[in-house]
């Protein structure tokens, strides 16, 4: 029974990372694909649309997910000041992100095809974030310290790993955009939240 279980899932998952659409390569590969896309902002009606849709899983051994990747990275540089980008801020509803790695020496920037969190510690901190697609926000949060994270790459080899920190607030964020959430919404949601202090911040269930 679990065997089946499994194959099911593993087939939904392949379903789900359903062949890019005319559409999508057609923004993929707008003006020189050697250069960093648009990044979306949640004021523009249409561009808010995309940021706020969900995000399907991509195939990585598509030779345009390789593009889309790269020209991913550049567009998070161009900004000067950005630790991470999700997919659906250069119009795009799939599941990859780049983010900057402050857990590692160098603080690289590095990419995840269809990041997903396996667990969230109820150990939580407080910080400030802001965010590229959204003009001059910027508010306090609550995170999970460490998080499980699984994850594949462009050979579509899966890896798993623990990250913690402000790394782990990072991936967060991004997975977040993923599912079409905006932390100017979730700032809106989780005002009747109640937390209490200990050495760290807790969520009340």
């Amino acid at each position: 029974m679990k065997k089946i279980t499994l194959l099911l899932v593993l087939c939904a998952g392949l379903l789900n990372a359903q062949k890019l659409t005319s559409n999508e390569i057609s923004i993929i590969k707008q003006g020189d694909i050697h250069s960093a896309l648009p990044v979306y902002n949640v004021s523009e009606p249409e561009q808010s649309k995309t940021l706020l849709g969900m995000s399907a899983d991509i195939d990585p051994k598509d030779p345009n997910t390789a593009i889309l990747v790269e020209r991913m990275k550049l567009s998070l540089l161009s900004t000067g000041s950005g630790v991470g980008i999700a997919a659906p801020q250069v119009g795009i509803n799939r599941r990859i992100i780049w983010v900057q790695r402050f857990d590692k020496e160098g603080k690289p920037f590095e990419y995840f095809l269809n990041p997903v969190i396996l667990w969230k510690s109820q150990l939580q901190n407080l910080g400030p974030e802001g965010d590229l697609s959204i003009t001059d926000f910027r508010d306090q949060f609550y995170r999970s310290k460490v998080i499980q994270l699984e994850y594949s790459d462009l050979k579509g080899k899966k890896h798993t790993e623990i990250v913690e920190g402000f790394t782990a607030v990072i991936f967060q964020h991004e997975i977040d955009h993923l599912s079409g959430i905006l932390i100017s919404d979730k700032k809106e949601k989780e005002k009747n939240d109640l937390y209490e202090r200990a050495d760290a911040f807790i969520k009340i269930k």
